[in-house]
C-alpha cells in the first residue's frame, strides 16, 4: 500500500510499484505552501480541490507587473516559448541548477502561477565515504533560495525507489548484457515526465516545465486533437531534444521548456540579471544519479568484476586483459591501459568476455553506415511518409547526419525495426543507445539501436574469434609486445559536428 513517510525536510513517497513506472494518481503534494510540508496519505481526498483548505495560493502578478526585473521591462522575445498571452498553472521541476532556475523565473515573469518541485532521486547512500555531505543538499538549497526571491512555493518529492527500480536497474542489466543504455533518455520517459507527472496529474496543472534546451509547439485550442510538436532549440549546442525524443504524445502535450527559445549566453545573462543565488554555479557533468562516484566503481559495484581478454581484430593477437566487458563500449579509448596507441574498442563478445580492440578505427573501409533501430517511438504515432528525406542524431551533440531507412520485421515477428543508412560513417555505433529522428527542426521521434549489425560491421578476423571461443584461455600464455604504430595522418572524424539542418525537407 503506497505510503507518505515524512521527515524534517523532505517527503519520501513511496508508491507501488510497477514495470513501467506509473503512479496513482492520489499521490500528490499540496502545492500552496511556501515551504515542504507533509501529509498523510489517508487524511487526503482522492481528488485534491484548492477550497478543501484554508490557505489560498499565493495572488500571482500580472503579466505587466511580472515582466521586470530590478524595474526593467524584459524584452518579450525571452517569454517566446512561456505561453505569456494565458495564465496557467504551472509545476516546474527545479534541479537548483542555473537552467531550471532561469526557466522558473521567466515563467513567474510571465504571469502564470508556478509551483517548484525539486526531485531527489540520490540513491546511493553506500558511497556516503565519496563525499563530505549529502549530494543533493547543495542543490535543494539553491532550489529553496531561488524560489524564496519570488516567494513560490517548493515541494520536495523522494522518487529513489522509483529510479532505481526503473532507470538503474535498467541500466546496470543492459550493461551486462553489453549494451551500452542512455539513463537520460529513460530518466525523462520514465521519472520526470513519467512518476512524476503521473503524481501530480489530479492536481490540475496545465503544464510541467523544465530548464530543457527545446521548444514544444502546442495546437491551437480549437485544434486541440492535433499532435504537439517537438522542435530544436535556439542553441543548437545545448539542445536536448535528444533526450526528449522517446517522449510520448501524452506526455508532450503536457509540457513547455521556457529555454528553448533561446541560447546558453542568454540564460546566463538572464541569471545574472535575475540576480539568483546560483547565478555563477557550473552545469553539473556527467550522470544525474552518480555525482562524484566514479561510473568505473559504480559498474564494479553493481556487476562486478570478471577477468578476459583483449585481443586485436585484426590479428587476433592477445593483446592483455580487462575486467568485465561491461566496463567498454564500443568507439571507447580510454581505461585500456594499452601501449603504442591510441587503442579503441570495436566490438566485444559477450558469451565469452571478450574485448576486441583496434588502432585503425578510423580506416575507410571499416566504418559503419547500416545499423538496424528498434523499440520506436513516433510523436505522431505512425512512421514518416518521406522516409528518404530525413536526417538523424546517433549521440547528444550537434551533429545530425541525412539518412533514410526501411521498415523491417524484428526477429520476433511482432515489432518493426528500422534499417537505417546514414550518408556518412560513424564509427561509434553502440547498441542500447537511441537514434532520434528529425524532419527539418522537428524532432518526429526515437528507437533503440540494436546490437545486430549488418556486415559492414567492424571485421574480425578468423584467429580472433577462434581464440574468442576457447574455453581454457590461459594456454594463450603471456599477451604479446606491442609494437608502436608507424606515425600516420590521422583520418578526418567520421561524425561531422558541423553538419547543418536544412530549414525545411
Amino acid at each position: 500500500m503506497a505510503k507518505f513517510i515524512t521527515s524534517p525536510k523532505m517527503l519520501r513517497l513511496k508508491p507501488r510499484l510497477t514495470p513501467i513506472l506509473s503512479l496513482p494518481s492520489s499521490h500528490f503534494l499540496h502545492p500552496h505552501f511556501p515551504k515542504p510540508r507533509f501529509f498523510s496519505i489517508a487524511s487526503l481526498p482522492k481528488t485534491l480541490p484548492t477550497s478543501s483548505y484554508s490557505l489560498p495560493p499565493k495572488p500571482v502578478p500580472s503579466l505587466n507587473t511580472a515582466a521586470t526585473i530590478n524595474n526593467d521591462k524584459l524584452d518579450p522575445r525571452f517569454l517566446s516559448c512561456c505561453r505569456p498571452h494565458k495564465r496557467l498553472k504551472v509545476a516546474v521541476l527545479l534541479s537548483g541548477g542555473v537552467d531550471s532556475s532561469v526557466a522558473l523565473r521567466l515563467l513567474h515573469a510571465a504571469g502564470h502561477s508556478c509551483t517548484a518541485f525539486y526531485l531527489k532521486i540520490w540513491f546511493q547512500e553506500d558511497f556516503e565515504n565519496y563525499w563530505t555531505k549529502c549530494p543533493w543538499e547543495d542543490d535543494l538549497k539553491y532550489a529553496r533560495a531561488v524560489c524564496d526571491q519570488v516567494e513560490v512555493p517548493l515541494e520536495v518529492v523522494h522518487l529513489t525507489d522509483e529510479y532505481w527500480n526503473n532507470v538503474v536497474s535498467y541500466i546496470i542489466e543492459e550493461y551486462r548484457c553489453g549494451r551500452t543504455p542512455n539513463p537520460d533518455v529513460l530518466c525523462n520517459t520514465r521519472i520526470k515526465f513519467g512518476a512524476f507527472m503521473d503524481a501530480i496529474y489530479s492536481l490540475d496543472y496545465d503544464y510541467i516545465a523544465s530548464g530543457h534546451y527545446a521548444n514544444v509547439v502546442h495546437p491551437s485550442a480549437d485544434q486541440s486533437n492535433k499532435a504537439s510538436i517537438l522542435e530544436l532549440s535556439k542553441d543548437m549546442v545545448k539542445d536536448q531534444t535528444y533526450f526528449l525524443s522517446h517522449l510520448s504524445q501524452f506526455q508532450l502535450k503536457r509540457l513547455i521548456f521556457p529555454l528553448g527559445c533561446l541560447s546558453k549566453d542568454e540564460v546566463r545573462q538572464l541569471a545574472a540579471k535575475f540576480d539568483l543565488p546560483n547565478k555563477d554555479r557550473k552545469d553539473s557533468q556527467g550522470i544525474c544519479f552518480l555525482g562524484k562516484i566514479r561510473f568505473s566503481d559504480f559498474v564494479a559495484r553493481h556487476i562486478g568484476e570478471m577477468e578476459g581478454i583483449i585481443l586485436e581484430a585484426e590479428t587476433g593477437d592477445f593483446l592483455g586483459k580487462h575486467r568485465g566487458f561491461w566496463f567498454y563500449t564500443i568507439g571507447q579509448r580510454q581505461g585500456l591501459r594499452l601501449p603504442g596507441g591510441p587503442w579503441y574498442v570495436v566490438q566485444k563478445n559477450v558469451k565469452n568476455n571478450v574485448v576486441f580492440v583496434s588502432r585503425n578505427y578510423f580506416s575507410l573501409d571499416k566504418r559503419r553506415r547500416v545499423f538496424r533501430v528498434g523499440s520506436l517511438k513516433w510523436f505522431s504515432g505512425s512512421p514518416p511518409n518521406h522516409v528518404g528525406q530525413l536526417q538523424c542524431k546517433v549521440r547528444h551533440g550537434p551533429g545530425f547526419y541525412k539518412c533514410s531507412y526501411e521498415m523491417v520485421h524484428g526477429e520476433d515477428g511482432k515489432d518493426d525495426v528500422a534499417v537505417v543508412n546514414l550518408s556518412e560513417d560513424d564509427q561509434g555505433l553502440a547498441a542500447g543507445q537511441f537514434t532520434a529522428f528529425y524532419e527539418g527542426q522537428t524532432c518526429i521521434g526515437s528507437g533503440v539501436i540494436l546490437e545486430s549489425w549488418d556486415d559492414q560491421g567492424f571485421p574480425l578476423c578468423a584467429k580472433a574469434l577462434e581464440i574468442a571461443k576457447m574455453e581454457d584461455k590461459s594456454k594463450l600464455g603471456k599477451p604479446v609486445k606491442i609494437m608502436t604504430k608507424p606515425e600516420t595522418i590521422p583520418e578526418k572524424s567520421v561524425h561531422n559536428d558541423n553538419t547543418e539542418l536544412t530549414p525545411t525537407l
